[in-house]
């Protein structure tokens, strides 16, 4: 393998934002690792985008078994200089119906494991005085959004740990960001917006540009941020939201 070519690692890379950073990421030729549970999808997605795309089906709420999964991929691909903390699941539902295994269940997935997967990958970043890492949050962290209780939490929590691994993990040559996406166009968004058309109209009213975002404009945030352009940047959030964060 060419040593000059950077790797990177994405989770929930085979759909919605994982996909469109994947696609910015082999377009710059950069050897992009993805990881998610849906085998088929995952090879969909490699076999679209071409041999620098390459995918390890992996359920990340299999806490015991990520530093496993992260030796085998350095061993063969070498130490990532880019991880992209994108999957991510959501749950609606009042505050009062949600289970304490609901909860569980979310904070494991959307949380600790980036927490895990962060942790063991970073210890191969830091032999090697180097890396990024972009964590995914949400608007729902921005503001209180109803029904998301859990989602909510994992990514208010996200955003703290952004500035407290960046702050740590900066002096070793790590940079650590956040993008905080609005409301884009995503399967994920579609299935949550077209059944509730109250809060479809409350999205948009609300975005001073006035349309949902493009996975695209999320992925052109994540390539920046891991570049090399954005060498003097770490611990920021940075919202591709339209303005939704300020709009009223």
């Amino acid at each position: 393998m060419n040593s000059l070519q950077k790797v990177a690692i994405v989770t929930g890379g085979a759909s919605g934002l994982g996909l469109a950073t994947t696609q910015k990421f082999v377009q710059q030729g950069i050897k992009t690792i993805i990881i998610g549970r849906d085998e088929k999808k995952l090879a969909n997605a490699a076999a679209a985008l071409g041999p620098l795309c390459v995918y390890r089906a992996f359920d990340l709420s299999n806490l015991d078994n990520i530093a496993t999964l992260v030796k085998e991929l350095v061993d063969e691909f070498g130490t990532p200089h880019i991880l992209v903390n994108n999957a991510g699941i959501n749950q609606k539902k009042p505050f009062t119906e949600v289970t304490n295994e609901d909860f569980q269940g979310i904070i494991q997935t959307n949380l600790t494991s980036v927490f895990i997967l962060s942790r063991e990958v970073v210890r191969y970043m830091i032999d090697a005085g180097q890396g990024s890492i972009v964590n995914i949050s949400s608007m729902a962290s921005q503001y209180g959004i109803p029904y998301v209780i859990s989602y909510t939490a994992t990514k208010s929590a996200i955003e703290g740990m952004t500035r407290a691994m960046a702050t740590e993990l900066s002096p070793k040559g790590i940079r650590v960001n956040c993008v905080a996406p609005g409301f884009i166009a995503t399967d994920m968004s579609a299935k949550a917006l077209n059944s509730d058309p109250e809060r479809k109209n409350k999205v948009l009213s609300r975005t001073p540009m006035g349309k949902l975002g493009e996975t695209a404009d999320v992925a052109e945030a994540v390539y920046f941020l891991s570049s090399d352009a954005a060498k003097y940047i770490t611990g920021i959030i940075m919202p591709v939201d339209g303005g939704n964060a300020v709009g009223f």
